[in-house]
Order: C-alpha cells, then sequence, then structure tokens
C-alpha cells in the first residue's frame, strides 16, 4: 500500500504540474463497495491518472508480458496490477478480477483492450461485459480526453452507474454489456469534449 500511495502522490504532482488536468464527476464512483470502472485508452499514462484521481485504490489489469520485465515484476504487484494473457480467454485474470470486485474493491479496465492511436473509441473486448453481468459492482464509465501535451489541458470524466438490470433480467451476453459500456464512454466523451 506504501508503494501505491507513494505512487499517487507521485502522479498527483506530475498530473497536476506538467499537465492541466480537470478532474468531473467523481461524486459518481463509490468511496466503498466494487467498483468496476471502464476508460477509453489514449496513453500509457491513462492507469495512473484514473487511480491518481478517482479516490480509490485501483487494481489494474495489465497484458502478461508486462511482469516478465526485470523491475516491473517486482512493481506491478505492489501497484495493485495483475496480469492478463492478451488475445485469449484468460481464466485467471477472469476469476482474479471477479475476487477483486465481490471482495468490494474497485478494477480499473480498458475495454478496448490496446491503446487507440487516432484517440477516436473503438470497440470493446468481452470482460468488461463479463464482470459488469457476474458480479453487483456498480460500472462508472469513464472518458479521458486528451490529448497528453505537457502544459495542455486533459480532462477526465466519471459518468453515471450505468443500469444493467434489464440485460442481466433477460440474461444479456457479455459482448451485449460490453457495448452498452462502450456506448456510454462515447456519449461520455462526446458530450464533455469540447
Amino acid at each position: 500500500m506504501a508503494l501505491y500511495s507513494l505512487g499517487r502522490s507521485l502522479f498527483n504532482g506530475i498530473f497536476y504540474g506538467g499537465y492541466r488536468i480537470q478532474v468531473e464527476g467523481l461524486e459518481n464512483v463509490p468511496k466503498e463497495d466494487g467498483v468496476l470502472i471502464c476508460s477509453n485508452h489514449i496513453s500509457y499514462l491513462d492507469p495512473p491518472l484514473v487511480g491518481a484521481s478517482s479516490g480509490r485504490t485501483v487494481h489494474f489489469m495489465a497484458k502478461a508480458e508486462l511482469f516478465e520485465v526485470p523491475i516491473l515484476k517486482n512493481i506491478l504487484p505492489k501497484i495493485h496490477a495483475f496480469p492478463v494473457r492478451r488475445g485469449m480467454s484468460d481464466k485467471q485474470a477472469l476469476r482474479k478480477g471477479l475476487e477483486l470486485l465481490r471482495n468490494g474493491k474497485a478494477v480499473g479496465l480498458f475495454p478496448e483492450g490496446t491503446r487507440s492511436k487516432t484517440g477516436e473509441i473503438g470497440s470493446g473486448l468481452a470482460g468488461a461485459g463479463f464482470f459488469a453481468m457476474k458480479t453487483d459492482a456498480k460500472v462508472i464509465p469513464c472518458a479521458i480526453i486528451g490529448p497528453f501535451k505537457l502544459f495542455r489541458s486533459v480532462k477526465i470524466v466519471y459518468g453515471p452507474e450505468i443500469d444493467f438490470s434489464e440485460l442481466k433480467e433477460r440474461k444479456a451476453s457479455a459482448k451485449e454489456a460490453t457495448e452498452k459500456i462502450m456506448a456510454e464512454i462515447r456519449n461520455l466523451y462526446e458530450a464533455n469534449k469540447s
């Protein structure tokens, strides 16, 4: 926890010193209980931005290859990242995510699975919808509006909780739930990008 707190303080200094960070909708992020924060992905700085601004200790999935890098493999678990093998259904990562959410933790996901090179929001992978449908965690859409350029404004907006009651009632697919999440992220982005 000490390393996470230190990292949060460090990145807050970077974000508010080097960038003009604007945080909106923070009241939508529950202070406790399981929460799944789903955001678009435009930069390597997105995870620390969500972690530093959300007011929660956020656990992120990170690509498994990063856990093979000598320095990172020791640091990533200490800042609450856990590995996911991309391009396949990683049951171990899915179990870990479910466990965290069911135990009242905050999990951060970038449903697109990779950074957008154009800044446009793409389609999402089924993992986010899987967590939304399999847990009672609150799902909070998040839009990061950049680009990350020194001394330029970057906005991060947390939207209201997404209601999955109708999808759960009819046992919709994880893919359909993800599409709903991505639609909410796009709406949030479009409403706040100017």
